[in-house]
């Protein structure tokens, strides 16, 4: 029986990443491209300039607050785990397909992450909002945004938490203490009680704890990649010259889709940046700004990180090593071998201090998603005696991923995830021209020589909305 489930969700996963996620995200995302006119590369600079504006309100979350839990989020396990995979089941070309889905994928992360800021609400501790609540506010379907919120706790609360507790769990296997059986359940146990610490402070310490920490795990792993390309950088014109070669390949692509550094470029682009899923957008809303398009462009900057930067920086870690991929080095151990050839014995103790960091950020990013959906789905804030339920609930999730099969996890993971993007993608199309405007109107004002700021009826919004009257 658990083997028939196993091959349905494998089943379910090749129809929807093989046809109907591919043609919606690349669909969306050149759309999105074009109506921007290219806004990516045209606002690169003032996406830096965004970042540093500080909110007007002390306790306020700025926007760079903001922008660390959603990269926080973003840059996890899977820029580690998911692009070694990538490569050694889908090539080197698999690389190229990521940047694309990263470029493509960053102006549809300025539209939700503006409609977010349009659409946000006022709460006891500060501002909140995402796809839930332009999907309520805007189209008028509370039981569509109730399936969003649904789904989202179902991805990121169990599907996501679970995966990256079992990568975070996987990065010990080399070391000669793991047992098989009991190592993944104590430092799933271990994992777990961390996590449910700062749970109990709520989303104000998850804010602050991530505000520290990814910037410092981020460089760092950045660093030690920068490290081994500079070792081998005689290398590097044939290995941008195999990305190319393999990326259009065609033959090989179409002959085996499922398994060809198309499908796993774009299934990783997705699952790593996450643009359109309709994630970060629960974080963008947090934020307080001047100009809702602000808070886009600094959003649109989280996947620039995540994509061009962090997986980047694992791709040519790996690809610059000399360790040949192959699907028995899949996942960590590809990732450890290719930092052992720079750094001896200590790089697979980097790269397990990395996966700890990366998963733990990851967990409390994917955990400030799920608080709020069950804000939403609730109404108002949850009580205490459910909010120390939720947290202790979660805590046993992470415990609980930390010994399960990653290969369904995998699956289970994209499944969910692909759920959120087929409701988002289509609403953000609808709803897009608001955010559309909101960004004329920003330009418009850059022009003037004025500081953005921004009021409802400059864009003639329709909607009644908290934030901007």
């Amino acid at each position: 029986m658990f083997e028939n489930f196993e091959n349905i969700v494998v089943q379910v996963n090749d129809v929807l990443y093989s046809y109907v996620l591919i043609l919606m995200l690349i669909s969306s995302g050149v759309y999105f491209t074009l109506r921007t006119r290219f806004m990516q590369l045209r606002l690169f600079l003032e996406q830096f300039r965004c970042v540093t504006e500080k909110p007007d309100g002390k306790n306020e979350t700025s926007s760079f607050q903001a922008l660390m839990v959603s990269t926080a989020s973003r840059v996890g396990t899977g820029n580690i785990i998911g692009v070694s995979t990538a490569i050694c089941l889908g090539g080197f070309g698999a690389v190229f397909w990521m940047w694309i889905i990263a470029l493509l994928g960053g102006a549809t992360a300025f539209i939700e992450s503006t409609l977010a800021q349009l659409y946000k609400r006022r709460g006891p501790d500060g501002w909140y909002g995402g796809p839930a609540y332009y999907i309520e506010t805007a189209l008028r379907s509370r039981p569509l945004a109730i399936l969003f919120s649904i789904c989202l706790i179902l991805t990121y609360g169990f599907g996501f938490n679970m995966l990256a507790s079992y990568n975070l769990q996987s990065t010990f296997s080399s070391y000669r203490f793991y047992d098989s059986v009991w190592s993944p359940w104590i430092i799933g146990a271990v994992l777990a009680l961390i996590v449910g610490y700062c749970l109990f402070g709520g989303g104000k310490r998850i804010i602050r704890v991530t505000s520290i920490l990814v910037p410092f795990m981020g460089l760092a792993y950045i660093a030690a990649a920068a490290y081994i390309v500079l070792l081998n950088v005689s290398i590097l014109p044939g290995i941008f010259s195999q990305i190319f070669r393999d990326a259009f390949d065609f033959q090989a692509i179409f002959g085996g889709f499922s398994g060809s550094c198309l499908m796993y470029g774009i299934r990783r682009g997705l699952y790593s940046n996450e643009a359109g899923v309709g994630s970060a957008p629960n974080a963008a809303a947090s934020a307080d700004v001047s100009h809702p398009a602000k808070q886009g462009l600094v959003q649109l900057l989280s996947v620039f990180i995540d994509t061009l930067l962090v997986c980047s920086a694992t791709a040519f870690m790996c690809m610059c090593s000399g360790i040949e991929p192959t699907k028995e080095l899949s996942g960590a151990p590809y990732v450890q071998e290719s930092l052992r050839t720079a750094f001896g014995s200590f790089g697979p103790i980097f790269i397990t201090s990395a996966m700890i960091l990366f998963a733990f950020t990851t967990l409390l990013g994917n955990l400030y998603y799920v608080d709020q959906s069950i804000f939403f789905l609730l109404g108002r804030k949850p009580g205490k005696c459910l909010s120390r339920t939720v947290c202790v609930l979660a805590s046993f999730v992470i415990f609980l991923g930390s010994g399960l099969s990653a290969d369904l996890l995998w699956s289970l993971a994209d499944i969910t995830m692909g759920a959120m993007a087929l409701i988002n993608i289509p609403t953000i199309v609808i709803l897009g021209k608001y955010a559309l405007a909101a960004l004329r109107d920003y330009e418009e004002k850059l022009r003037n020589g004025k500081e953005p700021d921004f009021c409802a009826k400059d864009i003639h919004l329709p909607h009644e909305v908290d934030g901007w009257n």
